[in-house]
């Protein structure tokens, strides 16, 4: 009989320091047991300038053929958002592998903008005391690395400062100083992608959690997640209960509930590692695909 060899406590000890895969296999499986449904893995690091993108809808679909879905789908998601596109891509994955047409989204920390549209294309959100979604308008960089800045907002300076000279009746010459700065094609380029993300967003909802409500309404129930009017500014959290005031289909975990903290233990260890070792993380108990820090970014960190 062939003894087993214990893995070697200095790999023990670098896997615990670096956050490896091989730290969140069996929480991966014991979260499987748990929820009786396989579970997927998707972070993308708040500390590095990485959005989601194509790629990631790629990867997530070619792990998601290795899968047996048969029981349906579970997406733990944790990021800072990306292409609205993106994520419409993403939805349309997890409902065609999985072999129910459904998936539950898992929010253990932020999953904010694109991420939250993800979320929307889930059968229901599991949410637990601290995690957040957030406003889904999109965001535009005026100068090359500059501040982001709302296309809502952008939006509704111009109209507002258009609708001023219109009915000026004193020196028109300070508004049309203001709206040089403005390019009318560039405006109707925002008011598309603005409309983008509200489509994906309803169209989500309506064949998803919200099916059988009617878009218009399902649009007023969502305008919280639409535009920084309540919110103010894109990246404020949006919690379970205003989410689930909104219509959403929320499961809410107590901080003392036993599924929770299994989840939580896999939000800090991933976190750690994608905003320490890594870009993005895609993850199952059995495959492990990460997009690496550059050897630069990886010696200062």
């Amino acid at each position: 009989m062939t003894q087993e060899i214990p893995d070697p406590v200095i790999n023990r000890v670098l896997g615990e320091r670096t956050q490896g895969p091989d730290t969140r296999k069996k929480i991966l499986a014991d979260l499987e047991n748990t929820l009786k449904m396989p579970v997927l893995l998707y972070f993308t690091s708040f500390r590095y300038p990485v959005m989601i993108d194509d790629s990631d809808a790629d990867i997530l679909e070619a792990t998601m053929q290795s899968m047996d879905l048969s029981s349906g789908l579970v997406l733990l998601i944790s990021s800072p958002g990306g292409s609205g596109l993106t994520a419409e891509r993403i939805i349309k994955a997890c409902r065609s592998y999985s072999e129910t047409d459904e998936y539950v989204a898992v929010v253990p920390g932020k999953a904010k903008s694109a991420a939250t549209m993800i979320c929307f294309g889930a059968s229901k959100i599991m949410m637990g005391p601290t995690s957040e979604l957030g406003p889904i308008d999109p965001q535009v960089s005026i100068k090359d690395g500059g501040q982001p800045y709302s296309v809502y907002n952008v939006i509704q300076s111009y109209d507002n400062l258009f609708s001023k000279a219109v009915k000026t009746k004193g020196k028109l010459e300070p508004y049309l100083q203001q709206l040089e700065h403005y390019d009318e094609r560039e405006i109707e380029e925002f008011r598309m992608a603005l409309s983008l993300s509200e489509d994906i967003a309803i169209k989500s909802l309506a064949s998803g959690m919200m099916e059988g409500i009617d878009e218009d309404e399902i649009k007023k129930k969502i305008a919280t997640f639409l535009t920084p009017k309540q919110t103010k500014t894109h990246g404020r959290p949006i919690y379970r209960d205003e989410a689930k005031k909104c219509g959403l289909n929320i499961d809410i975990l107590d901080h003392n509930n036993k599924l929770w903290r299994l989840i939580y233990e896999l939000y800090i260890r991933t976190n750690s590692y994608v905003n320490t070792f890594a870009l993005k993380c895609i993850e199952t108990k059995n495959h492990a695909y990460s997009v690496n820090l550059p050897q630069k970014q990886e010696e200062k960190a």
